[in-house]
């Protein structure tokens, strides 16, 4: 395990034999309609408001498992992981690891599931021979049959206690093989490694021809005294900087322009937590391969620092659901990010590309499974339609199926020329998750269809619920943005022209100079 390696805390919890999924305690379909009606009226696209985030769509909560005779330690968290359709699409879930480099133990996961499956069965049938003996137990006996149903009593709950055990410890190391297994993948994702990523758009016109020797965004940075690393790398070490200057209100311009530009699209803006449990960030997908994690952890508790918002984001609907009506969700969250970025090195990661400490914008949709395609182009779309503005030069990407990571059904990255390093640099992505988040997270949704009458007594039984599903994409990871407008607008007397839709938010501020010396 690495200085980074996230660490999953355990809490001795009591497991309830008669439940293997979590049971919810239903609202009245007259006191649910009223709660829905009432949301609707006190704001038509808001969620009725319960738990105390003001944008909760919560109408139930989940409760905490129930206690049994039989207790023992579990993990800190389960997924709601459908392990039978696993071994029954095999074939496919196999391709699919092989497709996308992963090392998920899927047969270990089938292996622990039948296993599993048959103790359940095992179990079952040792609670009814209790209830038969208990059923006998109530009519007149003999002394001598009475005693014999007690001891026969005694010995299938001494039996059933210690197949309880056995059940709940493989259902534990069923969970931890099973988180594993990434997501499925769109059929339309190229197969192969990030070579293999197809070209999804290419911005019309090419990238900037200069009359005169170009600067990288470093050289800039210190002869506009915009950016220093070298004072950052004394006081908290490599790949951090400060920025000076226009480059502070340039950072402030970028994330105030593009919250106000996302937020037209009906987007909420959020400010986040950066210190989360490691358990949530666990819940999003971001499960370390090797020692190479890309994770900052608080030595002493289960916390760690966000490496992108979408995991605090995530983490808002947590174990809850959500009314069909208010759905779709979709926030614009600013948050900085910390991240080891393990394994890099090299030119291709110098200066602002590649750092620990950043800004970002992220925005995050929780949909129904019907719509997440589509939420999809969406993200994407108002991505490029940023860059566009801001005259970047750029291509959209179809990431192939190696570069995906685990909670990726698929994934579009927008790469944007930068002069100075003379390449094109990932500047953005949009990925859709479906519902791997979702299965983690505990967020289900209730259909809004009609009311169905039980055969008890006329009660109305409420739909079943579904697993929401979430995606996620960069509007604007600011030290990057600066690499491509500082090397894109920089001119021959070796100022830099600000984009003319960040001059409001810059104070009217057109021209970066050179500091008179």
């Amino acid at each position: 395990m690495g200085l980074h390696t996230l660490r999953l805390a355990t809490a001795p919890l009591t497991f309830s034999t008669f439940t293997s999924r979590l049971f919810l305690k239903p609202i009245p379909p007259n006191t649910l309609q009223t709660l829905a009606q009432f949301s609707r009226h006190v704001h038509p696209r808001k969620p009725f408001l319960i738990r105390t985030f003001s944008a909760s769509a919560v109408v139930q909560e989940i409760p905490a498992t129930q206690s049994s005779e039989s207790s023992a330690a579990r993990p800190q968290w389960k997924a709601s992981i459908d392990f039978k359709w696993i071994r029954d699409n095999k074939e496919a879930v196999e391709i699919n690891i092989k497709n996308r480099n992963s090392n998920a133990d899927l047969g270990g996961v089938i292996e622990l599931y039948e296993n599993m499956v048959n103790l359940q069965k095992e179990v079952e049938g040792i609670r009814e021979e209790r209830n038969n003996v208990a059923k006998k137990m109530k009519g007149k006996l003999e002394p001598s049959e009475r005693e014999r149903l007690v001891e026969e009593g005694k010995s299938l709950k001494e039996s059933l206690v210690t197949l309880e055990e056995d059940l709940v410890k493989l259902q534990d190391e069923l969970q931890q093989v099973a988180r594993s297994i990434p997501n499925m993948t769109h059929p339309d994702v190229p197969v192969g490694g990030e070579e293999s990523s197809a070209i999804r758009k290419e911005v019309v016109g090419s990238p900037r021809e200069f009359s005169f020797p170009i600067k990288d965004h470093l050289q800039l940075g210190k002869d506009l005294d915009l950016i220093d690393f070298d004072s950052a790398s004394e006081v908290s070490g490599s790949k951090f900087f400060y920025l000076k200057n226009e480059a502070v209100l340039l950072e402030m311009a970028l994330l105030n322009w593009t919250l106000s530009e996302v937020m037209k699209k009906g987007f909420t803006p959020l400010t986040t937590p950066e210190i989360v449990r490691s358990s949530i960030v666990e819940k999003c997908g971001f499960q370390p391969r090797g020692d190479n994690t890309q994770v900052y952890s608080i030595d002493g508790t289960d916390q760690c620092l966000i490496g992108t918002a979408e995991i605090p984001v995530g983490g808002i609907h947590m174990d809850s659901i959500l009314l069909e009506s208010a759905l779709p969700l979709k926030y614009i969250a600013f948050s900085h990010c910390f991240r080891t970025e393990a394994g890099a090195a090299g030119a291709a990661t110098k200066g602002l590309y590649r750092v620990h400490q950043f800004s970002k914008a992220e925005m995050f949709i929780l949909c129904r499974p019907e719509d997440s395609e589509t939420f999809h182009d969406e993200l994407i779309k108002i991505e490029e339609d940023l860059f566009t503005s801001l005259g970047l030069h750029f291509k959209t990407l179809d990431m192939a199926t190696a570069d995906l990571g685990a909670p990726a059904y698929r994934k579009f990255d927008i790469e944007a020329w930068m002069p100075g390093l003379g390449r094109y640099g990932e500047i953005s992505s949009a990925s859709n998750c479906t519902d791997y988040q979702s299965r983690r997270l505990g967020i289900r949704y209730r259909p809004s269809e009609p009311l169905q009458t039980g055969s008890k007594k006329g009660k109305a039984n409420l739909p079943a619920t579904k697993f929401v599903h979430t995606l996620n994409a960069t509007a604007c990871a600011v030290p990057r943005m600066m690499v491509c407008l500082l090397e894109n607008y920089q001119q021959e007397d070796g100022s830099v022209v600000i984009p003319e839709p960040l001059r409001p938010f810059m104070g009217g501020i057109e021209l970066i100079k050179p500091k008179l010396r």
